[in-house]
């Protein structure tokens, strides 16, 4: 069974990582809160001279299990009629998401920044997921907050939205 899986596209100025991302990511990795599916960083620096690099928790099996599925979340492929070797290469630990495929992304990162992008399984749902289940629930809305709205509603102070923007 998995469990909710996240897309997450995060930016950074000046991309100099001391790996306290790295550390909470490991962190919540460890105590089995998520489960990284795929972590590419892309890194273009002041030349606009690109890196990639990858991280996944998954097994070369389990990659070519859901790189298909991957690939139709992002809207790099169709599931059906696809080419599921090619989708499973795509996410594979050896192999990453391809330079073809980022062309978009690529254009868009601005010189001397890096971009992120993760896909994260939030394991810590699993067991609230199956007890709504075993109620007779099921989802009507599934959509994370985003800390501006939550100024807007008074939840958050405007500065401790600014730190987590």
């Amino acid at each position: 069974m998995i469990g909710p899986v996240q897309l997450m596209v995060v930016g950074f100025d000046q991309p100099d990582f001391r790996g306290e991302v790295l550390e909470q990511l490991q962190n919540l990795r460890e105590a089995d809160i998520v489960r990284v599916i795929d972590v590419l960083v892309v890194n273009k620096d002041a030349d606009g001279v690109v890196t990639t690099g990858q991280i996944s928790d998954l097994s070369e099996g389990e990659a070519q299990e859901l790189g298909e599925v991957v690939k139709a979340l992002l809207g790099l492929g169709e599931i059906a009629g696809g080419d599921a070797e090619g989708a499973a290469a795509l996410w594979s630990q050896e192999g990453g998401l391809g330079e073809d495929d980022l062309v978009d992304v690529l254009e868009e990162i601005p010189p001397d920044t890096a971009v992120a992008i993760a896909l994260l399984e939030h394991r810590w749902a699993l067991p609230l997921r199956e007890a709504i289940g075993r109620a007779g629930g099921f989802p009507i809305l599934d959509s994370w907050v985003h800390p501006r709205d939550l100024v807007e509603v008074g939840l958050l102070a405007a500065a401790e939205a600014e730190q987590l923007s």
